[in-house]
């Protein structure tokens, strides 16, 4: 990559010049390396997308029953079940249709033109026809082409924080580093997709298409293979498992049915009946509906859902790793902490809003805006300063650098404008920022000494800086001969009699340089500061004081700015200017915490689920956020994408739980995380915003990208995107998943105790009497009415109280435990021994066969229908959560028992379903048996709290 060599050796090893590449160079390289664009992979047709909805066993023996029914005369039958495998795939469909189109949108994400010099000359070209060798210019606004090694940089700050997560503008320079330097750390590396914020530069194309790094991340994107979800592995499951029984129990009734005498294609067709019955074929449906119904609800707490199966997957989530910069923090460079006159302050307000209040040390004691130190120190920072703060929309946003942009605002908090404060204040001369110099200086002209003089003429010298030193720009300007004054520099204390001390005050009049940078540097350049209305003599004891509160405010993960002016009243040069200032303070800045996400990352892990932080950000710095998150406690380890190169899998593997918190990582470390965690076991869930996160979420079990700040590339890697960029929003997403999983449980648990009781009396009647209790067509039915409006209704079932309460579930258990097995069965032999009770006391009646196999018929239906209350929660009395709470599930009851009654009681129905009237007196029988399933279910749930208790 050229990053370890001097730009003389890029050159050289480029075959390039300061003239650029000639056309005919261009061309001959254009054929070896090829566009500068990435590659796409094959995509996925729609027909074979579409079929392949319908790949997993369960709809395979539902597409099969249909074709046994169609064949034997059951045309309505077979309709129903392929209408409801169809609406199923139908469903699935729709929601994979947009799922592989990462590659796609990284490909927008490259620029489209590309400023270059070839044969000597600056021409626009297409990006995608750049060549390693190219000599490209950049600009403030530029979106980088390829990847470059630069050769010469003026001030030049590049916005990473789609590639490596860094939050802030990265300062280049054209400095050579070593050859073990890491990639996120080359800063005389410029890459592909990243934005130019400040400055120019030139820069030579090292690699392009899918060389570059974010060749690498569509490499990533295209190889990496998403694990299916709980959820489809247990329904794959439970549909063979449903499949195997199916057919032990079709063969033996229909063996059984032979040797008791019946007809064999009587007993074909009963046997098909009886498959039927022992598949759910409404379970696609429902779950896809229960799904969708859970996605909506999603929508509602700020969580959209890409993949339906992935709902599920949320509420076995244990581990979520998350990206630190917007997720976990406001993304809003905020100043927190200032020094000013020997007293430590902090600042109230987060964000770009410019309202906020100064307090002292305690956080109890207010400071006036008024106070001459405070403002001087707010001044001189919003004054040397290129950032903007504006209201859009009504909201605040900033232009510029996002450090600049807290000062800015933080003196907006004083009430120091800055749109007014230039017009107050103009800048007559500048030194611009340089990764040499770690400081800016502007020359401003005061109230004063606009109104009272002409303002101070300023002449430049011609510049004679060498081109590959950003510092030189300072130089350029610093053979300025300005026409100015500067006080005398002594040591001793003056009282400035120049200083106006007024509310406007904002230091000496005339000609001011105010200047910021690193604490350091500032203070080497000062022989005073300013305390207590004087500027004292900056002596060896103050100037370390200083420095410890900057190690302080350092050990607070805090950005630390400080801050002088001097005034000038005679003539100097400008490179003279930055020498003899005047201390002012301090200010310390951070992205600080979202307050939601403290709450939220409690909830997690009273939830057992474990936070971890992944970010690009410096070590010293994601510790203290995430340690004020709560996420980083005693006992916890932090490593940097560079210590975790040095450790083999297998240690890292053994220690990965033992880590919450990465820095200055990059997308195969992340990559590398998930991967290990996922390796032990965990149930991963990644949340991320930039494209450096895509391959991240794609791997991980859940991938969950940012809807505001997000990439498009995130989104379409993940599974799920936070509407409202709130880390708080997972906990509503993970509650609303564990429900939704819990519901889909609940009604396959009331299916299989229905189905269960259907052939447990089917097979007792063969065996005992010879006699068929139902026939074919009422056993469809059954399943027709039973199987469709009640799992629905289960599947909006609220969220019972306590979930979060409750560890995340073991993906292993499957989708039904031996918990709910124990339960279904005995439910599904009561509801058999309620049948049997009826045919006995219906044959000791002498009732005839459409009579007895009427009562059973409505008994089933009905004991069914009670089944149903059973199943809102497998922990929780019905009567607990409320019998009417559930107002869905009330209107298919209703709507159940209505269809059953016409099914009774209408003539040309009666004839179809061989059914005959019931007298008052047989519903006396029925109903009071029926209800207890309700009952029995009732008293366990009773027993069990009792146990647990």
């Amino acid at each position: 990559m050229h990053y370890d060599q001097e730009t003389g050796s890029v050159f050289e090893a480029l075959g390039s010049s300061e003239a650029g590449l000639s056309s005919e160079e261009a061309v001959k390289r254009l054929l070896e390396f090829g566009n500068n664009e990435l590659e796409e992979e094959e995509q996925i047709s729609v027909l074979k997308l579409f079929l392949v909805q319908f790949k997993s066993i369960l709809i395979l023996i539902l597409i099969a029953a249909a074709l046994v029914s169609a064949v034997l005369g059951e045309l309505v039958d077979a309709v129903v079940i392929m209408f409801t495998v169809f609406l199923a795939g139908v469903l699935g469909f729709f929601q994979e249709y947009r799922a592989e189109k990462a590659i796609e949108l990284l490909k927008s994400l490259t620029a489209p033109e590309a400023l270059v010099i070839r044969d000597g000359h600056d021409q626009k070209i297409p990006s995608r026809d750049l060549v390693p060798g190219d000599l490209i210019l950049l600009q403030a606004g530029d979106r980088i082409p390829a990847d470059a090694r630069l050769v010469e940089a003026f001030n030049l700050r590049v916005d990473e924080a789609s590639l490596t997560g860094e939050s802030l503008p990265v300062l280049k320079n054209t400095g050579t580093l070593p050859l073990e330097t890491p990639e996120v750390d080359r800063i005389n590396m410029v890459y592909t997709g990243t934005a130019v914020t400040y400055g120019r530069g030139k820069a030579l194309v090292t690699a392009t298409g899918m060389s570059t790094a974010f060749g690498s991340l569509a490499k990533l994107l295209g190889t990496i293979e998403r694990s299916r979800t709980p959820l489809q592995e247990s329904l794959d499951r439970f549909g063979r498992w449903i499949g195997a029984a199916t057919l032990v129990v079709v063969a033996f009734v229909a063996v059984l049915g032979i040797l008791s005498g019946f007809p064999l294609f009587d007993m074909f067709l009963w046997g098909v009946a009886l498959a039927v019955a022992a598949i759910p074929e409404a379970l696609p449906a429902v779950v896809a509906v229960g799904l969708g119904l859970g996605v909506r609800r999603m929508v509602k707490r700020h969580a959209l859902i890409r993949k339906l199966p992935s709902v599920e997957t949320l509420g076995a989530t244990n581990v979520i790793c998350s990206d630190k910069t917007g997720t976990l923090t406001q993304n809003k460079m905020t100043v927190e902490r200032i020094y000013v006159n020997g007293k430590k302050l902090g600042v109230t307000g987060s964000g770009y809003e410019p309202t906020g209040d100064f307090f002292g040390g305690d956080g109890s004691v207010p400071v006036s805006g008024d106070d001459p130190h405070l403002r001087r120190l707010l001044l001189a920072g919003a004054l040397c300063n290129d950032a903007g703060l504006v209201k859009n929309e009504g909201s605040w946003e900033i232009k510029g650098d996002p450090t600049e942009a807290a000062l800015v605002v933080a003196a907006a908090k004083a009430g120091f404008l800055k749109d007014e404060l230039e017009q107050k204040y103009p800048r007559v001369e500048e030194i611009p920022f340089s990764s040499e110099s770690k400081r800016m200086t502007t020359l401003n002209l005061t109230p004063t000494s606009i109104s009272n003089s002409t303002p101070t003429s300023i002449s430049n010298s011609t510049p004679n800086s060498t081109p590959n030193s950003a510092s030189n720009s300072a130089s350029n300007s610093a053979s300025t001969s300005t026409s100015t004054s500067t006080s005398t520099s002594d040591s001793t204390e003056t009282t400035s009699s120049s200083f106006d001390s007024s509310p406007e005050a904002g230091g000496p009049d005339g000609l001011v340089a105010y200047s910021k940078g690193a604490p350091e540097v500032i203070l080497d350049s000062c022989t005073k500061a300013f305390f207590e209305g004087l500027e004292r003599p900056l002596t060896p004891e103050l100037r370390q004081g200083i420095l410890d509160i900057v190690g302080d405010m350092g050990d607070q993960a805090l950005r630390v700015i400080a801050v002088a002016y001097r005034g000038l009243e005679e003539e100097i040069l400008l490179e003279d200017v930055e020498h003899e200032m005047v201390f002012v303070g301090l200010m310390g800045m951070r992205d600080p915490p979202r307050e939601e996400a403290k709450a939220a990352i409690r909830t997690c892990a009273s939830a057992g689920i474990k936070t971890i932080m992944i970010t690009g950000d410096h070590k010293v710095t994601a510790s203290a956020v995430a340690r004020e998150l709560g996420i980083f406690s005693k006992g916890d380890l932090a490593l940097t994408g560079t210590e975790l190169d040095r450790i083999e899998d297998s240690e890292f593997e053994a220690m990965v739980e033992q880590v919450s918190v990465y820095a200055r990582v990059y997308p195969t470390h992340k990559l590398r995380v998930v991967e290990a965690f996922k390796k032990k076991g965990y149930v991963v869930a990644m949340t991320g915003d930039g494209v450096n996160d895509a391959p991240a979420l794609k791997a991980a079990d859940m991938g969950i990208a940012m809807g505001i700040t997000g990439t498009d590339v995130s989104k379409e890697a993940a599974s799920m995107i936070l509407t409202d960029d709130n880390f708080a929003s997972i906990v509503a997403a993970v509650e609303e998943g564990r429900n939704i999983f819990k519901n889909i449980k609940n009604f396959i648990t009331y299916g299989l105790t229905t189905h269960l009781g259907e052939v447990l009396i089917v097979l007792a009647a063969v065996l005992g009497w010879q006699i068929l209790p139902l026939i074919a067509v009422q056993i469809l039915w059954i399943n027709l009415i039973t199987d469709g409006l009640p799992p629905m209704a289960l599947s909006v079932e609220p969220p019972d109280r306590g979930l979060m309460r409750q560890k995340p579930r073991n993906v292993e258990e499957g989708l039904i435990t031996r918990r709910e097995i124990t339960a279904g069965v005995g439910i599904g032999v009561l509801i058999a021994v309620q049948a049997l009770s009826v045919l006995i006391w219906a044959l000791e009646s002498g009732f005839s066969l459409e009579k007895l196999q009427t009562l059973v018929f409505t008994l089933l239906v009905l004991s069914e229908m009670f089944n149903a209350f059973n199943w809102r929660s497998d922990r929780y009395s019905v009567f607990a959560l409320g019998l009417f709470t559930n107002k869905p599930l009330i209107y298919a009851i209703g709507i159940t028992l209505i269809l059953q009654l016409l099914v009774i009681y209408t003539p040309f129905l009666q004839t179809a379903f061989r059914t005959v009237p019931l007298s008052l007196a047989e519903w006396g029988v029925i109903l009071p048996l029926a209800s207890t399933t309700l009952i029995a279910m009732e008293l366990m749930k009773f027993l069990r709290a009792r146990w647990y208790k």
